[in-house]
């Protein structure tokens, strides 16, 4: 852990505990370098509570702190439409992950949300489509996945889920959670309002993280929601039952150490040393940024499939993806070869960076092999 990964896990654990950080050690800080990671892992609204608690008072992280409340009031007023269009619609709805976990912080704007996660009745994912393109979104892509993207601009994303796993996801994953509704509690005052109970909360937040960590990584602000969830709940938790559902789930090992890192991280007055151990798990978030990086992702298939393998799946992907990715696919799934070219062309055109991060990880991998 550097210098920077220390001041924002330092300020981080003062915002999110309400206490003020110590002005000399804040002074001695690389404060442009503290607001790059902090934007790197979409935590500059609670970066910032701390440093204005300090008497520090940048612009950069100022605006930032603005625009995640902002946000967060725009989100909450729209999603309050949208949910009462369900219930005259007779669709029933479950609010996940960011949209309950930012609830738990401190202050508004401290947990900072990119886009808003529903699980819908699956059944009725064309009113629910119908009912976003009357407010004004539009539909991104295909929608052949687990969940539909809608968009409004300038700031409103929100993810209509039919499932929570799709088939690319692991699964025992798919498999438990194939029949959510056995653990979905009725909210009292709304007919088609849904919730969990805060253990199966707990434990979907976890296998959530687990899958993001499988793919392409994840970053510190999951430690810190992680946190701020135990230090509210954790103490009523049933931990017999977590503990029993993260054994079916195959995931104990993985929450108790990251249960143990976030702790130990957050709780103290100050970063404390960690464990060999620990350092290393730690080392793959700080590098994960909030939502993971390509980087990850080609290094983990790698360690998965033989170069060969990875070589001829960048070239041809599967059918699954090739549906998601290219929409005239999904219609037309005989014209998959023209998907492979128009997919190339567009990774070519808009993000030739891939490819250069591609070939950087191939040598990489020969490079290995040989030491």
């Amino acid at each position: 852990m550097n210098d920077i990964s220390r001041d924002l896990i330092y300020l981080l654990s003062c915002a999110v505990n309400e206490v003020t950080p110590d002005a000399a050690r804040v002074q001695a800080m690389d404060l442009e370098k503290v607001w790059e990671f902090a934007k790197f892992h979409m935590v500059t609204g609670a970066t910032c509570i701390a440093l204005e608690r300090a008497g520090v008072k940048r612009k950069e992280f100022h605006e930032a702190l603005s625009k995640a409340v902002r946000k967060n009031i725009c989100f909450d007023l729209e999603r309050q439409a949208i949910f009462d269009a369900f219930e005259e619609w007779g669709i029933w709805y479950l609010p996940m992950k960011g949209i309950i976990l930012k609830e738990l912080y401190p202050e508004n704007g401290m947990r900072q949300m990119s886009d808003n996660d529903v699980l819908c009745d699956a059944d009725k994912m064309e009113e629910v489509r119908k009912i976003m393109l009357a407010r004004g979104y539009t539909k991104k892509g295909a929608g052949k996945g687990n969940h539909d993207v809608y968009l409004k601009a300038p700031m409103l994303n929100f993810e209509m889920h039919r499932s929570l796993f799709a088939t690319r996801h692991a699964k025992v994953f798919r498999d438990y959670y194939a029949d959510v509704k056995r653990l979905m509690i009725k909210d009292e005052n709304r007919g088609y309002e849904y919730r969990l109970s805060d253990e199966d909360f707990y434990v979907y937040f976890t296998v959530h993280e687990r899958k993001h960590k499988d793919f392409s990584g994840i970053g510190i602000r999951t430690l810190l929601d992680r946190y701020v969830f135990l230090k509210e709940k954790g103490d009523s938790l049933d931990w017999n039952y977590v503990e029993e559902q993260e054994s079916l789930l195959e995931i104990k090992e993985f929450e108790i150490e990251r249960r143990k890192l976030a702790m130990n991280l957050f709780s103290g007055e100050t970063v404390p040393e960690l464990a060999a151990e620990d350092e290393i798990i730690l080392t793959e978030y700080l590098g994960a940024g909030a939502n993971g990086n390509m980087d990850l992702l080609i290094q983990k298939k790698l360690e998965k499939m033989s170069k060969p393998r990875f070589v001829l799946e960048c070239f041809f992907p599967k059918m699954e993806y090739m549906k998601r990715s290219v929409p005239f696919v999904d219609k037309w799934p005989w014209l998959y070869p023209a998907g492979v070219v128009f997919r190339w062309g567009r990774i070519l055109i808009k993000r030739k960076g891939i490819v250069s991060r591609v070939l950087r990880a191939l040598n990489k991998k020969q490079n290995d092999k040989k030491v």
